[in-house]
């Protein structure tokens, strides 16, 4: 029997090169290549905006079982460049489906490539660093792989790179949309007691629920905004999004912009990049990691109770706890690596946390976040 023609290439910045077959659109990306390690949730991954610029490899082998559905997207649109999976997707087998993963992604220009030994590549990134890639899907099966490797080379990477301009809103707007619980799906906020700022440096849609079922009447900047506009909607408090690309380049404009909110004593409360904005803002610094952090399975600690959280997390980018000032607490830390994972001012209700206490994909044992921004509004008020 004949093995069928490889219709999909991924070629790394070394020369390594990985064949199997494609779905969804076809075309060539380049992009860094990281793997995430959760065991459900792809479709929220994929439209996450932390992932711009960012091909996913998936190590759960079943990816696309349940198809894709509306009410799972965390954006309009699927943010992540590509994805890397070990088998082909099958038929949807949930009821909630409306469509299946390859078609999805063919409708809005994304390529995949499956039949990949996603362990080997995952080894690969863990040792070697998250590469830069190019990944190719021609359903005839011609490569250039020596122009493949040359565009992997040629990528820019994420170091320095200001994604969040990309994926933020391009105005403001206002959201009141509540966290979806059976049998109703999603709610609305209609009896709000707080006014918050959300600064939208690619915020995922189920963060902007969760602040709302906290009780907040929730107004969603773009992520170039000063803190004038901030200011001029009198908030009792100030989010700031997670979001993709690299820190400091984002905080050339967004540091300021929190500086200045910082100075109304106003709660803040900060997620992922939204924790390394902040961190920036009070004088630490962040760095590029090896490989960063990406799944529903990370354990962190919180370093004031002794408590153990499960997370969900997504960054390729950390704070250095090392670099903290005084008056800054490191709160929570990775128990998989010890980096940083949680700040706080120790004089005002000022936090954030690296992971994802939103819980979408993922376990929900940080939600009690959102509630202690909620508390820190209700004691400034009263």
């Amino acid at each position: 029997m004949t093995k069928a023609r490889p219709t999909a290439c991924l070629a790394l910045a070394d020369g390594t090169l990985f064949y199997g077959h494609g779905f969804g659109a076809a075309g060539q990306t380049t992009a860094e290549l990281c793997f995430n390690t959760a065991m459900t949730g792809y479709q929220e991954i994929m439209t996450d905006p932390s992932y711009a610029g960012q091909i996913v490899t998936f190590t759960f082998p079943h990816i696309g079982n349940v198809g894709v559905n509306p009410e799972d997207d965390e954006t309009g649109d699927p943010v992540a460049a590509g994805m890397v999976v070990k088998w082909m997707p099958t038929e949807p087998s949930s009821w909630r489906a409306a469509q299946p993963l390859s078609d999805w992604l063919a409708a809005r220009g994304r390529i995949a490539i499956g039949g990949v030994d996603t362990r080997r590549l995952t080894r690969a990134i863990r040792q070697a660093g998250a590469p830069h890639v190019a990944l190719a899907h021609d359903p005839d099966g011609n490569f250039d792989t020596k122009a493949l490797v040359a565009a992997a080379q040629g990528f820019a990477g994420l170091e320095g790179m200001d994604l969040a301009k990309d994926v933020t809103c391009a105005q403001s707007y206002r959201w009141d949309e509540t966290r979806w619980a059976w049998p109703d799906g999603f709610g609305t906020q209609t009896d709000a007691k707080y006014k918050v700022v959300a600064i939208d440096f690619g915020a995922k849609r189920n963060i902007l629920r969760c602040l709302a079922t906290a009780g907040c009447d929730v107004t969603v900047l773009p992520a170039t905004a000063t803190h004038e506009e901030v200011l001029a909607h009198q908030p009792d408090g100030v989010f700031l999004s997670n979001g993709p690309g690299d820190p400091a380049a984002t905080g050339n404009y967004a540091v300021p912009m929190i500086k200045g909110v910082l100075e109304q004593d106003l709660p803040v409360f900060g997620i992922c990049l939204g924790h390394q904005m902040l961190a920036l803002a009070l004088g630490a610094k962040t760095i590029k990691m090896n490989h960063g952090h990406h799944g529903a399975n990370h354990p962190v600690k919180d370093l004031e109770t002794g408590k153990v959280e499960i997370t969900s997390m997504n960054h390729g980018f950390a704070v250095d706890a090392q670099t903290l000032p005084d008056g800054v607490v490191e709160t929570h830390s990775s128990l998989f690596d010890g980096s940083n994972c949680g700040i706080r001012m120790s004089d005002r209700p000022v936090f954030s946390v690296q992971y994802h206490p939103e819980a979408s994909p993922g376990p929900q044992d940080s939600y009690y976040l959102f509630q202690r921004f909620a508390d820190a509004m209700a004691a400034r008020a009263a």
